[in-house]
């Protein structure tokens, strides 16, 4: 009996990656809002852990690698939320009005 991967052609995880991507791509390029950009780096990392399971799948044969990589950058993106936002906390209580807005947050002078 085959299993679901098997039956499923790698050809489709990458698609589904390049869209997350591509769409993560877009929001960071188009949006303002830093917690909005933020939203769309962690969708640009979620297209990578997809791309390193489904390789690690089709290459390897073995899901536990797959999944080891797929965790390890789940960590990285959730430690760099946890930095992000208190940076964006930081911002907001400084000047209030501004952390939202990333081009007024560049013009400010420490």
């Amino acid at each position: 009996m085959e299993t679901a991967v098997e039956q499923i052609p790698l050809e489709n995880f990458l698609f589904v990656s390049a869209i997350l991507f591509s769409l993560g791509v877009y929001g960071v390029l188009s949006r303002r809002n830093a917690v909005q950009i933020l939203m769309s780096v962690e969708l640009m990392l979620n297209a990578v852990a997809v791309n390193f399971v489904a390789f690690a799948v089709y290459t390897d044969g073995e899901l536990f690698r797959g999944m080891i990589f797929g965790i390890f950058v789940i960590i990285i993106a959730a430690a760099e939320v946890g930095l992000a936002l208190g940076i964006i906390l930081r911002v907001f209580r400084n000047r209030p009005g501004t952390a939202g807005n990333v081009d007024e947050v560049a013009e400010l002078k420490w």
